[in-house]
């Protein structure tokens, strides 16, 4: 009886550590596609079936977001200079945000978070971003 007490205790321990881990997810620091080399070609097909809806074709914006502060959601071209770095893009995909405002309607999803898309995938996203702004 009590071996099977013990077994009980570890997986129970066992349990409550694996929940604290899936919950210490520290949102200011980039995924692994920091690491890998991106595809702008690539990129542009996941960017267009997945992020073009809010950030607008080519990434130049335009699309409300009423409750927001200033009412849209950010174009991508030209790119804010606070997020054109591979590292800041990485953490707004992988962990998501949400603009400033009262109540924005739109939010962006954690894209690597919620494994929306892979490392890969956001790498190629990052690459396609940065060819966008190199024009």
């Amino acid at each position: 009886m009590k071996k099977n007490n013990l077994l009980h205790l570890i997986s129970g321990l066992f349990i409550i550590v694996l929940f604290l881990s899936a919950c210490g997810v520290d949102k200011t620091k980039p995924g692994t596609a920091v690491n890998l080399t991106g595809d702008p070609v690539a990129g542009k097909t996941v960017y267009d079936a997945t992020c073009a809806k809010c950030h607008g074709a080519a990434g130049a914006g335009g699309v409300a977001n009423p409750g927001s502060k200033d009412g849209t959601v950010p174009a991508l071209v030209p790119i804010d200079a606070a997020f054109n770095t591979v590292t800041t893009m990485d953490v707004e995909i992988q962990h998501g945000s949400t603009p400033e405002g009262s109540n924005p309607s739109l939010t962006m999803a954690a894209y690597g978070d919620k494994k929306i898309l892979t490392q890969q995938q956001i790498a190629d996203v990052i690459a396609y971003i940065l060819s966008l702004n190199k024009k």
